[in-house]
């Protein structure tokens, strides 16, 4: 289904992918997604490590219900409100895709959210389908 494109040191340091190629398949189109509370209801507000992680949890349970799951995920815009978060946000993805094929991504950093509390959200798109075999493009 989708073709990762192999990158440099430099995407492989910081956890994306240059291009993504996929072929057939159904799009779903993932709205941001923010964490405020965890799984359990505990509070996250302010802590970036536990929405991060709450983030690609929901959005993994959100491709679940509809036939997918997270390493479906072909692209992400990344918002964050400190750059300081990025190694964080590295150590995440590797986490959640261990086989190492990372979406292609941006990242924007010093946003401002809707709600107090909120230090990232992250928006994606995914395609599910037969997979094609992870050859460089």
């Amino acid at each position: 289904m989708a073709k990762h494109v192999a990158g440099t040191d430099f995407h492989k340091q910081f956890t994306f992918s240059p291009a993504v190629l996929t072929e057939g398949g159904r799009i779903v189109w993932l709205a941001g997604a923010i964490a405020l509370r965890d799984e359990s209801g505990a509070d996250l507000a302010g802590n970036f490590g536990g929405q991060i992680d709450a983030v690609f949890r929901a959005m993994d349970r959100q491709l679940k219900a509809v036939g997918g799951q997270l390493s479906d995920v072909v692209t992400m815009t990344v918002y964050v409100t400190d750059a300081a978060n990025v190694p964080r946000l590295v150590e995440a993805r590797r986490k959640f895709f261990p086989d190492g094929r990372y979406p292609a991504s941006t990242l924007v950093a010093d946003c401002a959210f809707a709600l107090p509390g909120i230090l990232v959200e992250v928006q994606g798109t995914a395609v599910i389908g037969d997979r094609l075999t992870d050859d460089a493009a």
